[in-house]
């Protein structure tokens, strides 16, 4: 593992969208046992996709996996959880509840 540098993999995927009365999704499978970690970004390949109402493709692309070096997946889990201590509320008061 590299500590500034980003390690780049290239593999495929498979694409399942759905655009219909119950379900509006777009899921990514990697192929191989690709584990993905904080900071890593994978970039799909290919022209966008535009499904009618109603419809719904699993389509095969490619894609490329870049890794986060040692110093950016400590950067993230840092600010992730110090992201997550702005969504507690304390309140000090010296007032006792009725």
């Amino acid at each position: 593992m590299r500590l500034f540098t980003r390690e780049i993999l290239e593999t495929g995927c498979t694409i399942a969208v759905e655009h219909s009365a119950d379900n509006l999704h777009a899921h990514v499978e990697l192929d191989g046992d690709i584990k993905l970690g904080p900071g890593d970004q994978v970039r799909v390949h290919g022209d966008p996709v535009r499904l009618p109402y109603g419809t719904a493709i699993e389509l095969r692309r490619r894609v490329t996996v870049s890794r986060a070096g040692l110093l950016a997946q400590w950067w993230i889990k840092l600010r992730a959880s110090l992201e997550l201590t702005e969504l507690y509320e304390i309140t000090f008061s010296s007032e006792k509840p009725r």
